[in-house]
């Protein structure tokens, strides 16, 4: 690794604080063709809500990438919400310049392509519909607070404690008796900002993104994200920086969130530093 350090970055672009982002970056600028930026939805490129059905990406977000992604790869955006949804609140459909973005959704189980408008996915397991049966009661039975509530996502199931007026101790308060749930009907619990989501197992941003890199031949990836689900992509990141794929991590920074930040190679504020920095990279790479 190392042999991109000696180059100097465009000044309109900021520097990544590690040597392993600032290789990343380089390799993204030098053969942007190879380059795959992959992006989370919500707190990444859309600003978070205390409604989820009323988060919309970034009013500059669609026009900065719809700029940037004929010059690149790929842009993919990783998310854990259904891909459909995704990129219908995403604003992606017929885009001139996005014909080719993807939507991997439901941490990678299901996959939204531009290019035809359909999302392919195999179907749930069984443990969502018994579970998605069986949550109101145990949420009651938790003695969960007003304002705590239940999203189907179709793949998962999640609680939101965001609207509750102490959101940290209704989400403490619902940690343990979800968790016993997921683990009666063989699904797992991934903690997010004020949301605990019940999902199947073995798929995660990490495992979803690693595949898509290697399907589309990546030479480079930026990845951008602002939360816990996030981590496993940061993880999948480093793991291939490993195996000399360059890399950089940006985190879309936040108050309520610092694991991410203590390891991005970049952080911005929120979603407008996220399409900020996009756009410069646009700017750069598309003139």
């Amino acid at each position: 690794m190392g042999s991109h350090s000696s180059h100097s970055l465009p000044e309109q672009l900021p520097e990544p604080t590690t040597p392993a982002g600032r290789d990343g970056l380089a390799a993204l600028l030098a053969d942007p063709g190879r380059a795959v930026v992959a992006l989370d939805f919500d707190g990444t490129i859309a600003p978070i809500v205390p409604d989820p059905d009323q988060a919309r990406a970034h009013p500059d977000a669609v026009p900065v990438l719809a700029r940037l992604a004929p010059v690149l790869r790929a842009v993919v955006i990783v998310t854990g919400r259904p891909a459909e949804v995704a990129a219908r609140y995403g604003g992606f459909t017929g885009v001139a310049g996005l014909e080719h973005l993807v939507v991997l959704g439901a941490y990678g189980a299901e996959r939204w392509d531009a290019a035809t408008g359909e999302v392919t996915a195999p179907p749930p397991p069984p443990g969502v519909a018994a579970v998605r049966a069986e949550l109101p009661g145990v949420v009651e039975k938790a003695g969960a607070p007003e304002g705590t509530r239940i999203e189907d996502k179709g793949r998962a199931v999640a609680v939101h404690t965001r609207r509750a007026a102490d959101p940290q101790s209704a989400f403490d308060l619902l940690r343990e008796p979800l968790d016993e749930l997921a683990q009666r009907h063989g699904l797992t619990v991934e903690p997010g900002r004020f949301v605990l989501e019940l999902r199947p197992p073995g798929m995660d941003k990490g495992v979803a993104l690693t595949d898509f890199l290697r399907e589309t031949d990546a030479g480079s990836v930026l990845y951008g994200g602002d939360d816990l689900g996030d981590l496993a992509a940061y993880d999948a990141v480093d793991r291939l920086r490993g195996e000399d794929l360059p890399g950089v991590l940006v985190c879309s920074g936040s108050e309520e969130v610092t694991a991410l930040s203590e390891r991005a190679d970049l952080v911005v504020d929120g979603p407008a530093g996220v399409v900020g920095l996009l756009g410069r990279l646009a700017d750069v790479l598309a003139g």
